[in-house]
């Protein structure tokens, strides 16, 4: 018997992403209201940039749990806007690292202050110690599938 009180479908529901899907358009309206032309996906992208800057795709890739076709469609509308440079590393010439421009730096502390504005709104009524079975929660299931 499985160890749940969900059916089958309300389970699939909140694990396959109905909060975070919500979360992500909250965002993204946040985004547009600000007169930032950036997706979410570009978004995250840059996110991962700005904790660590010049990225191989490969490692964009892993840090941000897409595929190579899609980091490539992300990087090269990102190019686009200004907002990275691919650059060749100096260690593998096989290897184009992603940078970031000068554009996109000031991008950071703005879009960072609109993602904690967007979870405030959602985490609105919700208890810490929720917010922390929540996440202990969702880590073993992705610990479990890993």
């Amino acid at each position: 018997m499985p160890n749940n009180q969900f059916k089958r479908g309300e389970l699939y529901s909140v694990i396959n992403g109905m909060a975070s899907i919500a979360v992500a358009r909250r965002l993204q309206k946040n985004f547009r209201q600000a007169g930032l032309e950036i997706t979410i996906e570009q978004w995250s992208v840059l996110y991962h940039l700005w904790k660590e800057d010049c990225l191989s795709q490969q490692e964009l890739c892993n840090r941000t749990f897409r595929d190579k076709p899609s980091i490539t469609r992300l990087v090269d509308n990102l190019e686009k806007q200004h907002l990275v440079k691919r650059m060749p590393s100096k260690t593998d010439r096989r290897i184009n690292l992603v940078c970031l421009t000068e554009v996109a730096k000031p991008l950071q502390q703005i879009t960072i202050d609109l993602a904690n504005q967007t979870m405030s709104e959602a985490l609105v009524g919700i208890e810490r110690g929720e917010i922390e079975v929540v996440k202990t929660v969702l880590q073993r299931v992705y610990d479990n599938l890993k």
